[in-house]
């Protein structure tokens, strides 16, 4: 960084008065921001941004909306005919009630607006689910769904321009970190990821954007969780910012960040060899507190722990 401001949240009133006095200031060519809640924010402020002649790369603010909704997107993706959990709001009790007599046990219990796992929590009795709502004052807020299979989830993380795509990268996630610290076992925290590729899941990530927005215009990273019958369902769109791990793609060569930039200052297009899942398979990000992350391939992890295994068996020889 060059520079450094301290500005209020993004739901504080001073919010929008104080960073306008800044860009005032510092004049900048281009506005971004990787969370949900200012990009929310930001998306409001495009008048001030166009009469200061600010550039900013986001889609139309009502996509930017629906996203931002669990439950407005699973409604999206489900008229369309995409496989996905049924989900119903919880607004009383009542709804909780008829949610496990309709979703079966256990239920998959989260806030409809928030990152990270917000309030999410798997649950097979009525009671504590209740309980759950209850002390997170979620009446309202709050969605069931059918439960998938939190061990198989991939992101499909995209940039479009104008409705064309121009760069799509899938990730398998090994695992959360810290998750045996979050009751629901998700922290939004991707310890391991893995480079893959599939059309499976090329396929269903394109048809869950284009069911949300018919012309896609900038960052748009589809979550999805696979179901007991190993299909992968979209469970939600990080819109108009990138994933936590994207410097895993740049380390291993492609520069998406580099890439939206580019577009949103010029309009200019790099011409890419492959638009689909350029990075080669297996390539594998490793995260963790307290050291830097580290890339290295799913070949090389296998090595070290076959040799783990023969250091295991010939101590137990002797």
């Amino acid at each position: 960084l060059d520079e450094r401001y301290l500005i209020p949240k993004a739901s504080d009133p001073n919010y929008r008065t104080i960073l306008i006095d800044i860009v005032r200031e510092t004049k900048p060519e281009f506005i971004h921001s990787q969370t949900d809640v200012e990009i929310r924010a930001l998306s409001l402020m495009r008048e001030d941004f166009d009469k200061m002649g600010i550039k900013y790369f986001l889609p139309d603010h009502r996509i930017i909306e629906i996203c931002l909704s669990k439950y407005e997107s699973y409604e999206c993706w489900n008229n369309a005919g995409l496989t996905v959990p049924q989900t119903r709001y919880i607004n009383t009790p009542d709804d909780l009630r008829i949610a496990f007599n309709e979703l079966g046990s256990p239920v998959w219990i989260r806030e409809d607006k928030g990152a990270f796992g917000k309030g999410s929590l798997p649950s097979d009795n009525y009671e504590e689910a209740k309980l759950w709502i209850d002390a997170h004052k979620g009446w309202g807020r709050y969605t069931a769904a059918e439960m998938l299979d939190p061990t198989l989830m991939v992101t499909w993380q995209s940039i479009w321009h104008e409705g064309k795509l121009v760069v799509a990268q899938t990730r398998k996630r090994l695992y959360w970190e810290f998750g045996n610290r979050a009751p629901s076992g998700v922290t939004g925290l991707t310890g391991a990821g893995v480079t893959i590729s599939d059309p499976t899941v090329d396929d269903i990530a394109e048809k869950a954007i284009f069911a949300i927005d018919k012309h896609p215009h900038g960052v748009f990273s589809v979550d999805m969780t696979y179901n007991k019958k190993g299909v992968p369902n979209p469970t939600e769109i990080n819109i108009g910012r990138f994933f936590t791990t994207h410097h895993f793609f740049t380390e291993a060569g492609l520069n998406m960040p580099y890439i939206f930039v580019k577009i949103g200052l010029d309009g200019e297009i790099p011409a890419l060899k492959k638009k689909i899942n350029p990075l080669p398979d297996n390539y594998m990000w490793i995260r963790g507190l307290d050291f830097l992350p580290k890339l290295t391939t799913i070949e090389a992890v296998e090595k070290h722990e076959q040799l783990l295994q023969e250091r295991i068996k010939r101590l137990s020889a002797q």
